[in-house]
């Protein structure tokens, strides 16, 4: 018996689009972080992106549950004295509400070159519709958590 392993030549690719309204921003998070690495697939390979491009729109659209709206900063540091800046879950999500969900999902993909490459792949809409219908993109129906 030998043992499987998926080459580069065997991936393939179908495009997913996952709708955010009413989605929890966690839960989405995860959902899509697990199709951009590809672990539904049954080749996954931790060392390989075998996962899909994925689309996600209504991003704007995206919930958040108890005081995070508030209470959650999105802080970074310029490298400069004084150079701290910090921004609210809510300004964020007002101002650009793709940022949000790819923050979200970039913090759940591997912090290293494979986690960028896979990243790459995904594509967020603060609205409905999306430029991608060339690549005939399947939607994904998400699990309620109701």
């Amino acid at each position: 018996m030998k043992t499987y392993t998926t080459k580069a030549t065997d991936i393939t690719r179908s495009w997913q689009v996952v709708d955010a309204d009413g989605a929890t921003l966690g839960r989405l998070a995860t959902e899509v972080a697990a199709l951009l690495r590809g672990k539904h697939k049954a080749t996954f390979s931790p060392h390989l992106d075998t996962g899909d491009p994925v689309i996600v729109v209504n991003a704007a659209k995206v919930r958040v549950t108890g005081n995070k709206l508030q209470a959650k900063r999105y802080v970074r540091h310029s490298g400069y004295p004084g150079g701290l800046r910090s921004e609210t879950l809510e300004a964020l999500l007002s101002r650009r509400p793709e940022e949000v969900v790819r923050r979200a999902v970039r913090g759940m993909l591997p912090q290293n070159r494979l986690g960028e490459q896979m990243a790459r792949k995904l594509h967020v809409y603060a609205g409905g519709d999306h430029p991608h219908a060339a690549q005939k993109p399947q939607p994904r129906k998400r699990e309620s958590a109701t």
